[in-house]
């Protein structure tokens, strides 16, 4: 059965602004509770932010950082000012100029690729997020204690890991269920905090080219550093015991922040 605001422009620009963020917070929080219960919206909702994960990534993938067009710019700036040398000076001049050129385009460029990969993960995994909560069975357990959910995994995944006591906090438990990202499996939970939904996910750290995720080289743990926004979303990402955390959801920074070093301190 289609939704009475399907198909409405004022309602399809509406939805727009909240994927980007724009919304302001009691107008996001209606249209969330909303997707929650429409599942044609939560469909929609998802293509759209399919749909900007590609733009944004075509985007960035060979895009030059700010900072290499402003040292280009300042460069050619500073040439036209001087005066012409001779030959063989231009020469013996321009070997060192070409050898910090060529570093600069290798760095820009492997900075892009690893700026693209880390954006991908992140994609993924809102996509992860937003199909589950699309889902008429966001989780395959449902328990908000954490005594019955870790046991549920298990057997399904690979490893381990321990959840926090949630008593005297704003956070509930719903469950979790087990998902995949590149074809690896690992643990998908999902918390409440005041009817929104954060997804938190767990991998092994080894199946992750970790140096395009920021937070340490792989097989090295470190500490939440504090969220990052991507695709309307805060997220935030750290390695512990050999596994790679990941906690994201269209909830503020702090709460981001506050759930992440409650499963950071569970250790």
């Amino acid at each position: 059965m289609a939704c009475e605001h399907w198909g409405s422009k004022e309602y399809a620009d509406r939805l727009s602004a909240y994927l980007d963020g724009e919304l302001d917070p009691a107008e996001a929080r209606a249209l969330g509770a909303h997707l929650r219960e429409c599942a044609a919206c939560a469909a929609n909702a998802l293509e759209q932010v399919q749909m900007k994960r590609s733009v944004q990534l075509a985007g960035k993938r060979y895009s030059p950082r700010p900072e290499f067009r402003n040292r280009i710019a300042k460069a050619a700036s500073t040439s036209s000012k001087r005066r012409p040398k001779s030959s063989w000076q231009w020469q013996i001049l321009a070997v060192p100029a070409l050898a910090v050129l060529i570093i600069s385009l290798a760095v820009n460029f492997y900075g892009g690729r690893e700026s693209a990969r880390r954006q991908h993960v992140y994609s993924e995994l809102a996509d992860l997020h937003v199909s589950a909560l699309a889902s008429a069975t966001p989780v395959d357990v449902v328990s908000t204690d954490r005594h019955t959910v870790k046991p549920w995994f298990q057997g399904k995944i690979p490893f381990s890991f321990n959840l926090p006591e949630l008593q005297g906090t704003d956070f509930t438990l719903l469950g979790g269920r087990v998902t995949y990202l590149a074809q690896t499996p690992g643990a998908h939970l999902i918390y409440q905090v005041r009817k929104h939904e954060i997804s938190v996910f767990i991998f092994q750290d080894r199946a992750f080219e970790a140096r395009t995720l920021e937070h340490g080289g792989e097989g090295t743990a470190s500490a939440p550093s504090g969220p990052v926004s991507a695709l309307s979303f805060n997220v935030e990402n750290w390695t512990q015991n050999g596994l790679r955390y990941f906690v994201l959801g269209d909830v503020g920074a702090n709460d981001i922040e506050a759930l992440s070093k409650l499963l950071h301190d569970a250790h």
